[in-house]
């Protein structure tokens, strides 16, 4: 039988962060926490989930990018998408050749990117 309640440490592990980040989300409002009786916060296997992505429906309109695809190279097992989402804006995905088949991405055709990335670092 599934757990219902996870503690800090616990949820934490389950979303890939650290326990002090879910503390921080927690003051935020950023995830929905709850107190046991000796004052711990637990999370509910629902609201990870949530957080998780599980359920695509909750994923904010900032992780969504709706564009037009530019140009897919297929190479070997990779594809390599290019989209322009808002000009000049353009978004290159690496994903899969055969994601990239099943979805029939062809230039000039419309499609969503969706971002589900705790940090994208850049450097020069």
């Amino acid at each position: 039988m599934a757990k219902s309640l996870y503690s800090a440490t616990e949820a934490a592990q389950a979303l890939g962060i650290s326990v002090d980040t879910l503390r921080r989300w927690d003051r935020e409002g950023r995830i929905k926490t709850r107190r046991d009786k000796s004052n711990r916060r637990v999370v509910t296997a629902s609201e990870i989930a949530r957080m998780r992505g599980d359920d695509s429906q909750h994923l904010s309109a900032r992780n969504r990018f709706r564009g037009t695809v530019r140009e897919v190279k297929l190479d070997g097992l990779l594809a390599q998408v290019e989209m322009t989402i808002t000009e000049p804006a353009r978004l290159v995905a690496i994903i899969t050749r055969d994601a990239a088949e099943e979805l029939g991405l062809k230039p000039g055709q419309a499609a969503t990117a969706v971002v589900k990335s705790t940090s994208i670092m850049v450097e020069h």
